[in-house]
């Protein structure tokens, strides 16, 4: 086998227990020489709303080639897919719930596959609980060690992925409508508003109610006020200088944000 790819994981296991550990021993049982990166493993359980734009955020930032084991999976055991998908910029391994609705909304997959050829798991008999270890990790480490995309399982047509059922964007004269589609550590509210839609514009968000004025960073109002910016992540989002935007907005993922252009 030929270790030419970067792997990343991406989970919601936290870091108490020796879950991610465990996935990490089934990667080296299968190529000790792959270069694995973690993006998260502080995921909020089963919020798989969460993992798709954490993966949406790190997907950009990678060579291509890159394989992505994405385990955010409240339907572990249940009859949900286990999927591996082609994209030009690399390939994500996960449960088919709608983790990669994010990478999905900013290109379209090339080629999909269900997970059926049990060749590639850690064993035939999985784990009904624990899918990352026995199924995704080894999927991911032998995809990135050079086995051919197309041997991992039965084709499905992309079309079939899960999607979130997000709001979607909605534009009309004067205002764009979004939905809350993250929300960090710091408790900043990431719309699914792109920055480029407001960009040389004088704007507003409005949000429960509220009406919150826009600026260039945290620090153009006092602390504890609020304020609407573009993210790092070329997102508009809504942040408290200092605060959380979570707990004084009472807002929580999907949802509805507005943006008010002055004409």
């Amino acid at each position: 086998m030929i270790a030419n790819k970067i792997m990343t994981l991406m989970t919601d296991f936290g870091d108490r227990d020796t879950y991610v550990g465990v996935m990490k021993g089934a990667i080296a049982t299968i190529n000790a020489q792959l270069q694995v990166i973690d993006l998260t493993h502080q995921i909020r359980p089963q919020n798989v709303a969460a993992g798709s734009f954490s993966l949406l955020s790190a997907y950009p930032y990678f060579p291509p080639e890159t394989v992505h084991v994405a385990v955010v999976d409240p339907g572990v055991g249940s009859n949900r897919r286990g999927v591996a998908i082609k994209f030009t910029g690399g390939y994500i391994v996960c449960p088919d719930n709608g983790l990669c609705s994010g990478i999905i909304e900013l290109e379209s997959a090339i080629a999909a596959v269900e997970l059926t050829n049990s060749k590639y798991w850690r064993s035939p008999n999985p784990s009904q609980t624990f899918h990352g270890r026995d199924i995704f990790a080894p999927v991911g480490a032998h995809l990135a060690s050079g086995v051919p995309f197309t041997e991992l399982g039965q084709e499905i047509n992309p079309d079939s992925l899960v999607k979130l059922p997000l709001p979607k964007l909605e534009i009309s004269e004067g205002y764009l409508s979004g939905c809350i589609q993250y929300i960090d550590y710091f408790g900043n509210l990431i719309t699914n508003i792109p920055s480029d839609l407001v960009v040389d514009q004088t704007w507003q968000a409005i949000a429960n109610g509220m009406t919150i004025n826009s600026g260039s960073t945290y620090s153009d109002v006092g602390i504890s006020e609020s304020i609407a910016i573009v993210g790092s992540d070329g997102w508009v989002e809504i942040a408290v200088n200092r605060g959380n935007a979570q707990e004084k907005l009472r807002l929580n993922w999907g949802d509805a944000i507005a943006i008010k252009i002055k004409i």
